[in-house]
């Protein structure tokens, strides 16, 4: 990812901060005001949608520090790892849910609900479609881990949200006090959910799990004609990093220089069939008329 990149992710961070903040705020002061647990914990996981921003904007200033001595191949894996850092914060929270929740089950208290404060959540729910929609989008604009992980959080808190909305309307109606907390209880496992999700397609990158189907990579490869086999490809890495490194067998008579711009043309075949930021190593092997299996 370029600088400018960065610098657009930065921005898109920093809106989607103060947003989920002015969020999180109007959902903890209207969930204690009327004693919902469930507004209550969804204020918090809102909270946590802010706490997951700042740790993307540490993540991303690391990962924008250009190669140096100590880091040969940069530092991108830092937004990696903030994507972590975020599945873990939102692990943490379920679990103090979980406990507010179970709390609330064994002494029931009734909420106060108003219009007013189901209204205040109406509209922090289009609020939170608003950031999902834009963060996603963003995020696949500018091929960042990073937003599409914060894109996914925010969009559990939009079912959370419709959850806890459907809740206090049953409550209003006549339903027990008792569906408060077991709506927390829900909303403890839609945010375990999120955090797996996150997690999972976080530590993908850190094992090097194959990214590109490796029959794409060859029918590329096999479509230029002084290519005559090619095998043992790879690839791993992100979208906004990705790897692929394979072995080509080609003519024995082929010049040093017209396999260096045979490599170059690959590259850039598969930069604009795959992904524009792929990096290509290929190791030249000459072909002896046996294909490899």
């Amino acid at each position: 990812m370029r600088a400018e990149a960065y610098k657009k992710v930065k921005q898109v961070l920093w809106i989607i901060l103060f947003a989920n903040l002015g969020v999180a705020v109007l959902k903890i002061m209207i969930g204690t005001i009327i004693r919902s647990s469930s507004m209550t914990a969804d204020g918090f996981h809102s909270l946590t949608d802010g706490s997951s921003n700042i740790v993307g904007l540490i993540g991303i200033k690391i990962a924008s520090k250009p190669v140096d001595e100590e880091h040969p191949y940069g530092h991108r894996k830092f937004e990696t790892l903030a994507g972590l850092f975020i599945s873990g914060m939102l692990i943490f929270v379920s679990g103090k849910i979980i406990v507010e929740a179970i709390s609330r089950l064994v002494n029931s208290v009734m909420p106060n609900i108003t219009l007013e404060s189901l209204f205040v959540l109406l509209i922090t729910l289009f609020i939170n479609v608003f950031i999902s929609v834009y963060e996603y989008k963003r995020g696949r604009e500018l091929k960042s881990q990073i937003l599409l992980s914060d894109s996914m959080h925010t969009r559990s808190d939009i079912y959370v949200s419709i959850g806890v909305l459907v809740t206090l309307i049953c409550i209003k109606i006549g339903l027990p006090p008792i569906v408060d907390p077991i709506a927390s209880l829900l909303v403890a496992g839609m945010i375990i959910h999120a955090a797996y999700e996150i997690f999972k397609d976080n530590s993908n990158v850190l094992v090097d799990k194959a990214v590109v189907n490796t029959d794409k990579i060859k029918d590329i490869t096999l479509s230029f004609e002084q290519v005559k086999d090619t095998h043992n490809i790879r690839s791993r890495g992100s979208e906004n990093d990705l790897h692929i490194d394979m072995h080509i067998m080609t003519e024995p008579d082929m010049s040093v220089d017209e396999s260096h711009k045979l490599i170059h043309s690959i590259e850039e075949k598969m930069r604009e069939e795959i992904n524009e930021n792929v990096q290509v190593i290929a190791h030249i092997e000459p072909f002896n008329g046996k294909k490899e299996a």
